[in-house]
């Protein structure tokens, strides 16, 4: 998370999600956010005012009658980056949708000209209700971002329908996009990923594969979403957890990964092809299982198709093209070979080193075009991420 320096207010709103808000409060701290907590009368009431100081660090406010705080609605509401409602109940939206003013939260809200986001939390049916759903749209008409509700059990039991906060992991996601999207040329592009190794079946059991984890392209999805993209991720077989905000479908086998390639590549700005296919495939797999008792198995192996080759003219006119070398010597030679081989804007050239490459958490890149090659620090991939797409934003 890329938050160091932001200032957000938490807006904390009475209902039984109030405890959520407090782990919502410590991962922006812990962001090195500066976190300023708006307690509502009812929220005071399930989550006391001294939990909140504690895990940020700063006093809590509760009331528009706090001593030396005459003004702190107004400079509450043109301050922070972003002001989050997490519980937003459905008394708290209503008043808000209202133009209220009768607490600190709702004033501030009233005064308030800059970014919201809200997490709705309450009864299925009440939010349900045409009254809740009405409020929602009118809030969302000011720009407002609603986040949820979720579908899963409330305080009085299971649920089928929307009415559970999200999860705070979901909400840092959501922050992140609302205070990082405004300012990125991804906004609002459509960005394509792949990660991952492809496997190609030797018989119904076994298969040839590489050692790509998949990280590499994971984090590339997921900043390109906190930048404001709509983005999809085609992952090869992985056990990463899918990024948050992103569509991801599957691909087994280097084929599979060029079909789906095909298929969505004409509506991408922005083509990312962080994957490692498998080059070669058995040219005859087997059917059933071999067995080592059969002693050596000869095998034929053919190459497997060109993804950025068979792909290229679903390409989108002025669609900005990434790709990616791994490799073992004269990196930088090969990697402008490939950019003129397969009309390529940028190369991220990854070279097989001891802390880099695949299957660790860390990569070395250097990002190659065809007038330029920077050479960047080991670091994590995270932090690679962000510069392959500082380099897509120039780009574009």
């Amino acid at each position: 998370m890329t938050l160091a320096g932001r200032h957000v207010l938490l807006g904390v709103s009475g209902g039984i999600a109030s405890y959520k808000a407090c782990t919502l409060a410590r991962r922006l701290a812990e962001a090195a956010v500066t976190v300023d907590v708006v307690l509502t009368h009812s929220a005071a009431e399930f989550v006391r005012p001294v939990t909140f100081e504690a895990l940020t660090g700063r006093p809590v406010l509760t009331s528009l009658w706090e001593r030396d705080r005459a003004l702190a609605h107004v400079t509450l509401a043109r301050e922070p980056d972003l002001v989050v409602l997490a519980p937003a109940t459905a008394h708290l939206l209503a008043r808000a949708a209202l133009g209220l003013a009768d607490d600190l939260l709702t004033a501030l809200l009233l005064a308030r000209e800059g970014p919201v986001l809200a997490a709705p939390a309450m009864n299925d049916a009440m939010y349900a209700h045409p009254a809740t759903q009405a409020n929602l749209a009118t809030l969302r008409a000011r720009g407002w971002t609603i986040v949820g509700p979720a579908v899963g059990p409330l305080a009085e039991g299971p649920s089928d329908r929307p009415g559970r906060m999200t999860e705070p992991e979901e909400l840092l996601v959501e922050i992140e996009r609302a205070l990082r999207a405004p300012g990125s040329a991804l906004r609002g592009r459509r960005v394509l990923v792949t990660a991952g190794p492809t496997r190609e079946a030797l018989d119904p059991i076994r298969v040839i594969t590489n050692r790509s984890s998949g990280r590499m392209g994971f984090a590339l999805a997921r900043a390109a979403y906190a930048r404001g993209a709509e983005v999809t991720l085609i992952a090869g077989p992985t056990s990463l957890p899918p990024p948050l905000g992103v569509t991801v479908e599957r691909a087994e086998s280097t084929a599979d990964l060029a079909a789906a390639v095909g298929r969505l590549l004409p509506a991408a700005d922005v083509l990312v092809m962080a994957a490692a296919p498998a080059d070669y495939r058995p040219a005859a797999p087997s059917a059933t299982k071999e067995s080592r008792e059969q002693g050596a198995v000869p095998l034929v192996l053919e190459p497997t198709p060109d993804v950025l080759a068979t792909t290229r003219s679903a390409r989108q006119r002025g669609a900005i093209m990434v790709g990616f070398a791994y490799e073992t010597a004269d990196g930088e030679a090969k990697a402008r070979a490939k950019l003129e081989r397969k009309v390529l804007d940028l190369i991220v050239l990854n070279l097989n080193e001891p802390g880099a490459g695949a299957e660790v958490p860390t990569n070395r890149i250097t990002l190659v075009t065809r007038d330029r090659a920077d050479a960047g620090p080991l670091e994590s991939k995270e932090q690679a991420a962000e510069r392959v797409l500082d380099a897509v934003e120039r780009l574009l």
